[in-house]
Parts: C-alpha cells; structure tokens; sequence
C-alpha cells in the first residue's frame, strides 16, 4: 500500500519539481508524471535508507519533501540527457 501512496504523490511532486526547476526541460505531460513517480520512489528510498529519516507517510512532510527532492534530481539527469542527445 505504501508504493502507491508513492506513486500518487508522484504525480504531485512531478508538477512541482517541474514549476521550481528553472528552463525548459521539455518532455511535456507525460515525462513529467514519469519523472514524479520515479523522482517519488527515488526520494523515499534515499529519505529512507540512506539518510535513516522516517518517511512511513508519503504525504507527511518528510514524505514530500524527498518526493520533491527525488523528482528534482530525475529532471535536472533528464535535461542533461536530452540536451547531448540534440
């Protein structure tokens, strides 16, 4: 139950990330949603496994700030990916 709490708030942390991150990172809806998910996923596990921050809710504070984090991370890997491949 816990990764589809995740994965909804995925989809949130997607748009913000996308409304913070500065430029054009392109993509549009759909790698955006791709990128919240997996950013959410990514987040929760680094908050924790490697840093040991209790994250047991996704939508508690912790839980959305590495969500956030985590979907800052994948966009910032994406732009660097599409920017070499054009």
């Amino acid at each position: 139950m816990n990764i589809i709490a995740w994965v909804i708030l995925g989809l949130i942390a997607g748009a913000i990330a996308k409304a913070i991150y500065p430029g054009n990172q392109g993509g549009g809806i759909f790698a955006t949603i791709g990128l919240g998910i997996l950013g959410s996923l990514v987040g929760g596990w680094l908050g924790s496994t490697l840093l040991g921050i209790s994250t047991s809710g996704a939508f508690s504070i912790p839980g959305i700030l590495f969500a956030v984090i985590g979907a800052l991370i994948l966009i910032f890997i994406w732009g660097l990916v599409t920017r070499r491949a054009a």
